[in-house]
């Protein structure tokens, strides 16, 4: 259960998390949240939660940001799954219809957690341009063209969330992130294995996806923790790249995801 691993990390870090949130105890808690689920509170668990987190930890600006940048790329990618299954002839009865719509029922998921958790902080959902301002203009057209930027998308979220880890180092959030994080890297290897392609990236290859350059760029690393792996194993440097995902910097995601998002 997500609000019980959130609830185990923050007594992890915070041993006085209970006289934090005005002497409740941890049993408290869940009845306090059930009570309000169970009446239809309109913000719901979640939201209800958030507030209390919100209380114990005021000011806590970073993980605030990094979850409205997580936000973000799921309702990016909620929006791009959503469009494509309602597009008609886009994505046939087929096994690529079938994983597209589990895709989006977790993308779906995503989008409503991380809301959930950031309650009235949180962002609202951008308005969005699915062709990148023209780049890919037959995306919800072209069978082809959709599945090769759903790769990209993947790519770069699975990019994004391990850029983004470090920042929430000690905070009761790291593990729900990295739950979601693990999932995005599994859509990214099997959109990759519907385009014919293995589900791990080779040096900074971008599997014949013209633009997406930078979606790859520094992901050929093959020194880790000051390690050259290549030179103690004897294993080739295009298998040592597959091996480890390199992360990217929010400015280098904002940068790739821009071109999506319509300003206003």
């Amino acid at each position: 259960m997500i609000l019980q691993n959130i609830l185990n990390d923050i007594e992890k870090v915070d041993a006085d998390v209970y006289e934090r949130l005005e002497h409740v105890t941890r049993r408290n808690v869940f009845q306090n949240l059930f009570k309000k689920a169970m009446k239809g509170a309109t913000a719901g668990a979640p939201v209800v939660f958030a507030s209390m987190l919100n209380k114990a930890y005021a000011g806590m600006d970073d993980v605030t940001d990094v979850l409205n940048f997580a936000l973000t790329l799921e309702y990016l990618e909620a929006e791009f799954y959503n469009k494509g299954l309602e597009t008609p002839g886009l994505l046939p009865d087929g096994i690529a219809r079938t994983i597209y719509m589990q895709i989006a029922k977790h993308e779906n998921a995503h989008v409503a957690l991380l809301k959930g958790a950031l309650g009235d902080k949180a962002i609202s959902k951008p308005t969005f341009d699915l062709t990148y301002k023209g780049a890919f203009p037959n995306v919800l057209s072209s069978y082809d063209t959709y599945v090769a930027v759903s790769q990209a998308l993947e790519d770069t979220g699975v990019r994004a969330y391990k850029g983004q880890a470090p920042k929430l180092l000690g905070t009761p959030v790291l593990e729900t992130a990295l739950q979601i994080h693990s999932v995005e890297a599994r859509h990214a290897a099997r959109v990759r294995y519907l385009r014919g392609y293995m589900g791990w990236i080779t040096n900074q290859d971008t599997t014949n996806i013209p633009g997406v350059e930078a979606v790859y760029k520094g992901d050929d690393v093959i020194t880790q923790a000051g390690i050259n792996v290549s030179s103690i194993t004897g294993i080739s440097s295009d298998t040592i790249s597959q091996a480890f995902d390199e992360p990217l910097s929010k400015e280098d995601v904002l940068k790739i995801a821009g071109p999506f998002i319509v300003m206003a």
